[in-house]
């Protein structure tokens, strides 16, 4: 899941887009070629094991980001972490009022 100042995005649209694409194009690489991530890592030194890193990348779902519903997901936290105390509003307005449903369908597509 992506966040973003909502002035920050409003004034940085393009920008904005173009994280949200790399994000994407990076998630799909992680799922169909995790050897290639792997490597890339490890040569940059980011981690010291190829091994555990690459159970790492084949345990992990990426592949099944789409099918995820953004808003259920959303919803759900919302009233959990409403419900942990860790935020005083009320979820229902998060949902309507923080959420940038558009720009998400249109980075999908």
């Amino acid at each position: 899941m992506l966040t973003g100042n909502r002035e920050f995005v409003r004034n940085h649209a393009v920008a904005t887009k173009q994280v949200v694409r790399a994000v994407l194009k990076a998630t799909d690489l992680c799922a169909t070629e995790p050897t290639q991530v792997v490597r890339t890592i490890v040569d940059r030194r980011l981690v010291d094991r190829y091994d555990y890193a690459l159970q790492t990348l084949n345990e992990v779902p990426y592949d099944q980001w789409r099918e995820y519903d953004a808003e259920d997901t959303v919803r759900f936290y919302a009233l959990w972490l409403h419900e942990a105390g860790m935020i005083k509003s009320d979820p229902k307005k998060i949902i309507a009022d923080k959420t940038g449903w558009p720009l998400l369908e249109r980075a999908q597509t």
